[in-house]
């Protein structure tokens, strides 16, 4: 098969979990972000832990973290994945945003990228229905898979915001 063909669809074009069995187990890990986009005021309420449902951040945390270990069970052609770490970073960006980033990482024959792209994004959602009664224009962007290593495909890292848009 080359580089370039969907390893999700057999050879009539039909969905497939791909076969990892006689693939290497390497270590892989994966980085990927996300970022809420909020009323200056839903910020500092956040930051000053002043929410009425409580820590905020401390729960998006944990959904993130929860959403990675069940990224097999959320995206179909995922594999079950024995993670060995996962971190989910929440941090302000200026006056009016949030921005999250979440690492997986594992021993095993296929990669994480899709585990730090739930938990980025889960933790956003979280972030959004904790704060929605406050905020419904906040908006949730910049999904995207920032670094990744190991395995067959090697080494990506994503060069520049503008990769984003």
């Amino acid at each position: 098969m080359s580089d370039d063909q969907f390893t999700h669809l057999d050879s009539s074009g039909q969905a497939q979990m791909v076969d990892v069995t006689d693939k290497a187990v390497t270590q892989r890990v994966a980085v990927a972000q996300a970022r809420v986009r909020m009323q200056p005021a839903t910020l500092a309420m956040i930051q000053d832990q002043r929410h009425p449902k409580g820590d905020v951040l401390a729960t998006a945390r944990i959904a993130g973290i929860q959403a990675a270990k069940k990224t097999w069970d959320l995206i179909p052609l995922c594999h079950p994945l024995m993670l060995t770490k996962v971190t989910v970073n929440i941090e302000p960006e200026g006056d009016d945003a949030l921005r999250i980033e979440t690492l997986c990482k594992l021993s095993g024959t296929t990669g994480v990228e899709m585990e730090a792209l739930t938990a980025a994004s889960v933790a956003a959602l979280t972030l959004y229905d904790m704060c929605k009664a406050v905020d419904r224009g906040m908006v949730i962007e910049s999904v995207c898979l920032l670094e990744k290593q190991g395995g067959r495909s090697g080494h990506y890292q994503r060069v520049n915001e503008q990769e984003e848009k």
